[in-house]
């Protein structure tokens, strides 16, 4: 698509493709893909809202807002990452995009995410801004990431403090229970900073590290495995909401850093 962006550093090559949902398309480290390529893989923005929110409906003081159900019964995983993003500027190893809030989030609202490469790593980051009514949003990112790269299949280390008990919805039942080994589509608590490691054996260990201290784990596909940090669990549009105000724009970034093997 006209409009695609493709930075590079060192040996190290990202498309981004801000006319589909403001994701990275792919990123390659010598000449290997580690992203699941596909129109609605690579890895997108998750914003103004991260997962599932249970029914589509959220509360805003007394208001209850309600979202379309994209993955009935619930809504799930934002609204940006199904609309075209603008281009605010490029260079060799950065790109700046922005998106504006539209219906059927209520709230006016901007988005702005840069990504930005260097030699050895990718670190992308997203803010949303208001200048009109505050309003609870969160912010995430969702990457495929490849389940092999030629040779075994990826492990994943980390070590949580907690994992959201998971109800046969999918959806956090409000309890904290000791972490269980996979496989997941679990929500984990890291409250010193997310970090993740992938180890492809032979081949390459990639570390997803942010600030945020809530990481969704998803490994249930044969072709990829997601390792998604973000500013609160599912549903926390009503559990844990984080408040977007004219004076405190909602903030969050998470870097990729690789190592060859």
């Amino acid at each position: 698509m006209s409009g695609d962006i493709t930075l590079t550093a060192g040996d190290a090559e990202v498309t981004v493709l801000p006319g589909n949902g403001g994701r990275v398309g792919g990123v390659r480290v010598g000449g290997v893909e580690l992203l699941r390529q596909g129109e609605r893989f690579g890895c997108f923005p998750m914003v103004p809202w991260c997962g599932r929110v249970r029914d589509g409906r959220f509360r805003d003081g007394a208001t209850v807002r309600q979202m379309p159900l994209n993955a009935p019964p619930n809504a799930i995983h934002g609204t940006a990452r199904d609309a075209a993003w603008r281009t605010a500027r490029k260079s060799a190893d950065e790109a700046v995009l922005t998106y504006d809030l539209v219906e059927p989030w209520p709230y006016p609202g901007r988005v702005t995410q840069r990504i930005a490469l260097t030699g050895n790593d990718l670190t992308l980051t997203m803010s949303v801004e208001t200048y009109e009514s505050s309003f609870p949003a969160q912010i995430g990112w969702h990457p495929w990431f490849n389940r092999n790269l030629g040779g075994e299949d990826v492990t994943i280390d980390f070590a949580p403090a907690w994992q959201e008990e998971r109800g046969e919805d999918h959806l956090p039942t409000g309890h904290r229970i000791d972490p269980k080994p996979g496989p997941w589509d679990d929500c984990f608590g890291m409250p010193g900073g997310v970090d993740v490691t992938l180890t492809w054996p032979g081949r390459l260990e990639l570390k997803v590290t942010s600030r945020e201290e809530w990481v969704v784990v998803y490994d249930e596909q044969r072709e990829a495995v997601c390792v998604e940090p973000q500013t609160g669990p599912p549903d926390g549009l009503n559990t844990h909401p984080r408040l977007v105000t004219p004076l405190e724009p909602l903030e969050a970034s998470t870097t990729w850093t690789w190592t060859r093997l």
